[in-house]
């Protein structure tokens, strides 16, 4: 008896460890191809990062930023080719259909080393930030911004593993009460 809880509580830690894992969340550290801050028009690509080091110093963002107020960004240029040609940065309130008004933009024609910095101030809500390369063709980089809104999607995500190793639990639980019943 006391085997077989031991089994199937080592059952029990082993899923749930299997399932804690496989909720990270990271962005760094993967292929320009496999993240999800790239753009990518015409075979010339941009990435962004946004921090908030007020609210955690070690983390970085990109279109998800959880706290309204100060954030830095980051926008590099991958491509040697949008070097060379002005850069006009805008944030604007709305995403998709629904863009209403400028908030902030940047003109930048210095940025040989491919780096872009600045900061903005949002409040909470949907936004979109516009990168356009003024090149011929130009091109026209978008990032929906959501800012202090809850994913309910990616909590859901978050949560499923937890629920499982819960119902696993219960189920264990369950029958071994049975069992135990049937012994005595």
């Amino acid at each position: 008896m006391i085997r077989q809880m031991i089994r199937i509580w080592t059952l029990v830690i082993a899923l749930s460890t299997v399932f804690y894992t496989g909720v990270a969340n990271a962005h760094g550290k993967v292929s320009l191809e496999s993240d999800v801050c790239v753009r990518n028009m015409a075979g010339s690509m941009v990435h962004l990062s946004t921090y908030q080091p007020q609210h955690d110093p070690e983390a970085e963002y990109c279109t998800e930023i959880p706290q309204q107020g100060e954030t830095f960004w980051v926008v590099d240029l991958v491509d040697q080719a949008l070097r060379n040609m002005p850069i006009v940065i805008q944030i604007v309130r709305g995403s998709g259909e629904n863009i209403s008004e400028t908030v902030t933009s940047l003109y930048s024609t210095n940025h040989s080393d491919g780096v872009i910095k600045g900061e903005f101030n949002l409040d909470e809500g949907d936004y979109t930030m516009l990168i356009t390369g003024e090149g011929v063709p130009p091109l026209r980089y978008e990032y929906p911004l959501r800012v202090q809104m809850v994913n309910y999607a990616d909590t859901l995500r978050t949560a499923v593993p937890y629920m499982i190793v819960l119902l696993l639990l219960a189920l264990f639980t369950n029958q071994f009460l049975k069992w135990r019943r049937v012994q005595q």
